[in-house]
């Protein structure tokens, strides 16, 4: 493909993301459907998309226009350096290039330097305006280090699975197949990838060797302190990450008892423990919950559980770096309902410990109002329950994420080179 074709290629698979769908499966179904397009091309291709969609405030800001064009346009003057000429040559309407440059676009190039000058502190920095204010009380004057981080590319990391492997031994396999890793610092399952080699097409992965999960879920695991022979159960367990990573923390005693709302994604956890060889887990599909009434299906657990593990529906803030596109998506009215999710997350998870036991609680969100201002609420109506300092339960020996201090733990790109995350232990003692 040519330069320009990669552009006009990028600018088509903008338009659909802009309808509301994921990025990467819009990317996904555009190399699917355009096969002729190299490796290359497709790097290329997403490596434009990813510019905007990280940048789209300045980007829009800067070219006085939203639409995919645009946005392109300005990622190519200001991410590339290109001037207009340089420009007007790559949009030429050739064969498989953008139609020409407008009267419009090309003033908008020639203005563009003027109006980067005077962007508001929310646009320099890439958020939505609303969220500004709640990001400036979340990390104060480490603000503009803490976003410039969150709009970076995010690395590929690599969970050993400890119930077939060591970690130094999944590291020579995955060399042979030509994937060089680096231990991770904190995890003593954690692998970072330096290969833009697909880990998912190695015989180390089907074989059930190793899973692709963030260091920073590793480490909000790690907090949970689940022992050999301990019943676990991991709430909101999605497709099942978390909940693999806890089983193999059980070494094959106890049993983890995965529940979801969404049968679909719950689903795809099976082929994975199976792969993984994880026979400690169950799984259990979750039903509207009235706080006033019985569990509808988890009533018989009340009360018995060690562990309940609550990676609860949030914001998904401190997952911008792998799904930049999301930030732009969120809105007052669903960050209102994850919070209302939190709350009875909460509250159905508190049902199941059993005295001495403990919750975690987990987001992968940096904004206060999903996570300190949820527990704050929590322990004041649950005083059966007590805050315990993360480092009580980190393993002995294993270096300690350079977390900011206190006992919640606090997880993010600039601070522990991770994905966004908050965890915090929540004891029973009565």
């Amino acid at each position: 493909m040519t330069p320009a074709a990669r552009l006009s290629a990028a600018i088509e698979i903008l338009g659909d993301i802009a309808k509301g769908k994921m990025a990467d499966r819009v990317s996904a179904a555009w190399a699917k459907a355009n096969r002729y397009a190299g490796s290359k091309d497709r790097a290329a291709i997403q490596a434009r998309v990813f510019d905007v969609l990280r940048n789209r405030a300045l980007y829009s800001f800067a070219a006085d226009s939203t639409t995919p064009r645009s946005l392109v346009q300005a990622s190519l003057t200001i991410e590339d350096g290109l001037s207009p000429d340089e420009l007007h040559h790559l949009f030429d309407g050739a064969k498989f290039a953008p139609v020409p440059l407008t009267v419009t676009e090309t003033e908008a190039l020639a203005g563009l330097p003027a109006r980067l000058e005077s962007a508001p502190a929310h646009v320099r920095m890439n958020v939505p305006e609303w969220l500004l204010p709640e990001l400036q009380s979340a990390f104060g004057e480490r603000l503009e280090g803490e976003l410039a981080a969150l709009n970076t590319r995010a690395p590929v990391d690599l969970r050993v699975n400890a119930l077939k492997a060591t970690r130094g031994d999944v590291q020579e396999r995955l060399a042979t197949e030509n994937i060089e890793t680096d231990p991770c610092d904190g995890s003593p399952w954690g692998l970072r990838s330096k290969s833009n080699a697909r880990v998912t097409h190695t015989k180390t992965f089907n074989e059930g060797l190793v899973e692709i999960q963030d260091l920073g879920s590793q480490l909000t695991c790690m907090i949970a302190g689940v022992q050999p022979g301990e019943r676990v159960v991991d709430l909101c367990a999605g497709a099942g990450g978390k909940a693999l990573a806890l089983s193999a923390m059980l070494s094959g005693e106890g049993s983890v008892i995965a529940c979801d709302t969404d049968p679909r994604r719950l689903g795809r956890l099976k082929p994975r423990a199976d792969r993984a060889s994880a026979g400690t887990i169950e799984t259990r599909r979750l039903h509207p919950f009235d706080p006033n009434a019985a569990d509808p299906d988890l009533e018989d657990l009340e009360g018995l559980v060690d562990c309940v593990f609550v990676d609860a529906p949030c914001s998904g803030t401190g997952a911008w770096r792998r799904q930049p596109e999301a930030r732009w998506q969120i809105t007052p009215e669903k960050l209102e309902a994850y919070r209302a999710a939190q709350i009875e997350v909460l509250i159905r998870g508190a049902r199941l410990v059993r005295p001495g036991g403990r919750l975690i609680y987990v987001t992968c969100s940096i904004l206060p109002s999903e996570n300190d201002a949820q527990i704050d609420a929590f322990l004041k109506e649950m005083t059966m329950f007590q805050e315990r300092d993360w480092q009580s339960n980190w393993p002995e020996g294993e270096t300690m994420p350079a977390a900011p201090e206190g006992p919640r733990l606090r997880l993010t790109p600039h601070s522990t080179d991770t994905d966004g995350f908050f965890a915090v232990i929540l004891e029973r003692v009565e």
